[in-house]
């Protein structure tokens, strides 16, 4: 038998894949590998400590290291570490938990159920909606419409409502009956001599004309987050969502609100639903729900959507659905401790007081020669850089300034050429600065490497 390698870098290599990474090349350049955490910073193997500026994946409210929610979980752990919810099974901190999200709904809302991550939770609103549609006699209503660089996961069908192509590429997907309209980019996406409000009303009128052309008896629903995140932090242009949710009422479509990056203070409101006046019939959460300590999400529906799903389960002797982790114990007690967090200190109020200081430093980016747009709300935005300055292909830009801020202290997350900054709700003013210090030094140096 051949000698494994020693270090942890090699041994990633050797027997580890990776998401999002193109394998050939990390098993050239390796990985990065983190090893501890405090507040917003963490720490790696080799002592280099760096500012989380994406909260893991857009997860992490509390920042790292919260001894409160250590303890929820040593906590139940103890008490109950796993218990499960099939066949007439319950435990307290999942009933807890559902009527803590039910009373936080910003919409009225009738159930929760538990899954263990954003994908599963809108595969498993895919599921039940077209399991609806059957139950009201409406076999053909099967068709669902998300939008072009929309994000809502990467299992099969999850994937399939993503709108990015390389979640597609050499998958086989979308699978048949996913649909894809505009996406509310107005810089990329408008005419010559279209305004924002023009924009708006059109990006509702292809909506309409995609439903008509497909016939509305067919469409079951829409899936859409509030601000559009790994698509590039897109922010909606004002009066996109008052245009849109006629057309959804207009043909009986749902709406589900993939609140996975928005939910839990990330706009500035405790839900991105809250700041776009959405009146979703479903909604998914997850990551900040119990920032990312221990996995778990949901998916909240209205009685609209409950009431045939349970009539179709008394007719046939049960839901067929379910998952071994839903409504885990553990992750429910962390997650009703993390909410209870968010709400004791205030991290709402904490969010609107240090959004301006975000929001003007990241459009202070602008300025930079090789900034093409900034686009943002409450604690989570972006700076588009163009790839044209690096004559290469799109993405490598971005790639090259995603390194860069990585070698001087902070980690960001490049969409092509788009720098997203996600920093933990308990973000400072000071650290603030840092970041964008860090990135206004960071765009110097491409600068002047390419240049």
């Amino acid at each position: 038998m051949s000698q494994l390698p020693n270090s942890i870098e090699a041994r990633d290599i050797a027997f580890q894949m990776h998401s999002y990474t193109d394998a050939r090349r990390h098993e050239e350049m390796g990985p990065l590998v983190i090893e501890k955490g405090e507040g917003i910073y963490v720490t790696d193997n080799h002592g280099k400590r760096y500012i989380e500026g994406m909260s893991g994946l857009w997860s992490v409210a509390l920042g790292f290291g919260e001894k409160r929610l250590v303890e929820a979980a040593t906590r139940q752990m103890e008490t109950l570490p796993y218990y499960h919810t099939f066949t007439h099974k319950s435990h307290g901190p999942s009933v807890e938990l559902a009527e803590k999200l039910i009373g936080m709904a910003p919409v009225p809302m009738s159930k929760v159920y538990f899954t263990n991550s954003g994908s599963e939770a809108n595969d498993t609103a895919i599921k039940l909606i077209w399991y609806r549609s059957n139950a009201l006699g409406q076999p053909e209503r099967k068709k669902i419409i998300s939008r072009v660089k929309g994000y809502h996961g990467v299992t099969l069908a999850s994937a399939s409502l993503t709108g990015l192509p390389n979640n597609h590429r050499s998958f086989d997907l979308p699978i048949a009956g996913i649909l894809h309209t505009t996406c509310p980019h107005y810089r990329t996406m408008a005419r010559d001599g279209e305004d924002e409000a023009a924009f708006a009303k059109r990006c509702a009128q292809d909506l309409e004309d995609m439903i008509l052309a497909e016939g509305p008896e067919t469409i079951a629903a829409f899936f859409a987050e509030p601000v559009m995140g790994a698509g590039g932090v897109i922010v909606p242009p004002d009066g996109y969502w008052e245009a849109v949710q006629p057309v959804l009422k207009k043909y009986g479509i749902l709406f589900v609100a993939d609140e996975v990056i928005c939910g839990f203070g990330r706009t500035g409101e405790m839900f991105g639903t809250t700041t776009y006046k959405l009146q979703p019939d479903m909604m998914t959460l997850s990551k900040q729900l119990s920032s990312s300590y221990v996995p778990i999400s949901a998916l909240l529906v209205n009685d609209t959507v409950y009431q045939p799903i349970a009539d179709e389960s008394h007719r046939i002797g049960v839901l067929g659905h379910g998952y071994t982790a839903s409504g885990h114990p553990v992750a429910s007690a962390v997650a009703l401790e993390n909410l209870k967090i968010i709400e004791e200190r205030d991290l709402l109020g904490h969010v609107k007081d240090i959004s301006p200081r975000f929001m003007s430093r990241l459009t202070g980016l602008l300025t930079h020669p090789l900034a093409i747009e900034t686009r943002g709300i409450g604690l989570i935005g972006a700076v588009e850089v163009s790839h044209e300055a690096f004559a290469a292909t799109p993405g490598a830009l971005g790639g090259k300034m995603n390194l860069e801020m990585q070698e001087r202290g902070l980690i960001s997350r490049n969409m092509g050429d788009a720098l997203a900054f996600c920093p933990p709700l308990i973000t400072t003013e000071k650290q603030i600065n840092e970041i964008f210090d860090i990135a206004e030094a960071s765009l110097d140096a491409v600068a002047k490497a390419v240049g």
